[in-house]
């Protein structure tokens, strides 16, 4: 463990040999304590001012600008370097995180040349590998290795991940995360990957402690940072989602979903909360819950309510007089039945008749193939939802890919935590899958 004391700004500033053990200790350092990410950004800031900066500099501006997010920046510091297995490595890890994938995985390769841990390259390429869509590529890859690297945290999370990404057992996919964090408790990604297995499985409990353990770790994935906030919005512990939000754009100013989600964490934090009115709204929930047949009324009146599905005082407040008259049997007794049933309890027909749903639309699956058909008992987990978009569909009761499309974009903006960034990658899925929403 780091000592307390660490001097970030020495650290950045010296003249010394920078090898991979310095990174991690630099890295170990802000993960104790993050304030000192601030003070690793004026340190760089000084290091930026040195005019005459030797190859040697340059690396570590370059590696230092990688630990920052700015990897633009590293990529092209590191280009000026000297060309050392280092800075070879780093410049691959930039490219990665900017998602140049081909040409992360050829400065994996010219860094091991040059001298850098061959198994950790190997590794980085087969994650860069995997993000570049060649999963199959990457499992061999990973399988090429053999020896004491087979049983590092890294090595079973980057498995883990591959053996996700090409559809494997999620079982495996679960056990090989767990193994990486038996070996290294700290190791951020198998953290993150076992999180996700949680939070897809709906151990909201569990999910939320592990992604606050993999949070801990510097640089943070951004992804933990985002589904860590979404369940503390849940919770409405909206300064704790803040801070997770905030912490992204620290590194990353202009990151879209980040900036999208802290202005609704801010918006429902500063929201204002009327108790009196919310407990009048539940004791009026409680009375419109209340089933027509607590109450005595004529056979007739009953048989037609029975008919029209009006089943609580909640669905007589959604119909208007008009609508019940026009039910065959219902007369002008029964109305007045109605009427003095609904007065004793302060309500009346069609007061709240602005709330009606038109009915769902169900699917004519008489002209359907058998794999139309297949395609829309498929379970919502298929599209591969984000949290955020899939906790709306647990809230709304949506199952199946069939049960989303009766659903408008409208519908689905009036839940909780889900907006239009939410709904854009709603459609983008099932865009993919020749889908789209009622309405669009």
């Amino acid at each position: 463990m780091l000592q307390v004391d660490f001097d970030v700004k020495q650290f950045v500033l010296s003249s010394s040999t920078f090898g991979p053990a310095d990174v991690v200790h630099l890295q170990d350092a802000i993960s104790q304590d993050f304030s000192r990410y601030g003070v690793l950004r004026d340190a760089v800031q000084e290091l930026e001012r040195i005019e005459d900066r030797s190859p040697a500099m340059s690396v570590r501006l370059g590696v230092c600008y990688y630990v920052l997010g700015r990897y633009e920046g590293a990529v092209n510091a590191l280009k000026n370097g000297d060309g050392g297995a280092l800075a070879r490595f780093y410049q691959g890890k930039a490219l990665f995180a900017l998602e140049k994938y081909k040409e992360a995985i050829e400065s994996y390769a010219a860094a091991q040349t040059a001298g850098y841990n061959a198994d950790q390259c190997a590794l980085a390429k087969a994650e860069a590998q995997r993000y570049g869509g060649d999963h199959h590529a990457a499992l061999a890859t990973l399988d090429a290795l053999s020896g004491a690297v087979e049983q590092t945290a890294e090595y079973l999370y980057q498995r883990g991940a591959t053996v996700a990404a090409i559809g494997g057992n999620p079982n495996e996919v679960a056990a090989l995360y767990e193994r990486a964090v038996e070996v290294d408790p700290n190791h951020p990604g198998a953290l993150f990957g076992l999180a996700s297995e949680n939070d897809r499985r709906g151990n909201d409990s569990q999910a939320q402690q592990l992604y606050e353990r993999a949070v801990n770790r510097f640089p943070a994935n951004v992804g933990a940072l985002l589904n860590l906030g979404v369940l503390y919005e849940d919770q409405e512990k909206f300064e704790k989602a803040q801070y997770c939000y905030e912490r992204i754009l620290d590194a990353f100013p202009n990151h879209a979903r980040a900036r999208l989600y802290l202005k609704d964490a801010r918006a429902s934090r500063d929201m204002f909360f009327d108790e009196e009115a919310q407990k009048r709204q539940d004791r009026l929930s409680q009375v419109l819950s209340i089933p027509v047949t607590d109450f005595e009324l004529s056979v007739r009146s009953r048989n037609c309510l029975q008919k029209m599905g009006i089943n609580t005082l909640g669905d007589l407040t959604r119909v208007t007089e008009q609508q019940l008259l026009g039910s065959k049997n219902f007369g002008e007794t029964s109305l007045v039945e109605i009427r003095e049933m609904l007065g004793s309890k302060g309500l009346e027909l069609g007061q709240f008749a602005h709330e009606a749903r038109p009915p769902e639309p169900v699917y004519d699956d008489t002209s359907m193939s058998a794999d139309e058909i297949a395609s829309l008992e498929r379970p919502i987990a298929d599209l591969n939802l984000s949290v955020r978009a899939r906790k709306c569909m647990v809230r709304l009761g949506i199952q199946t890919i069939g049960e989303l499309l009766r659903r408008t974009g409208d519908d689905l903006l009036e839940c909780k935590n889900f907006g239009v960034t939410s709904l854009n990658e709603v459609r983008e899925k099932l865009t993919a899958h020749g889908l789209k929403l009622r309405g669009d």
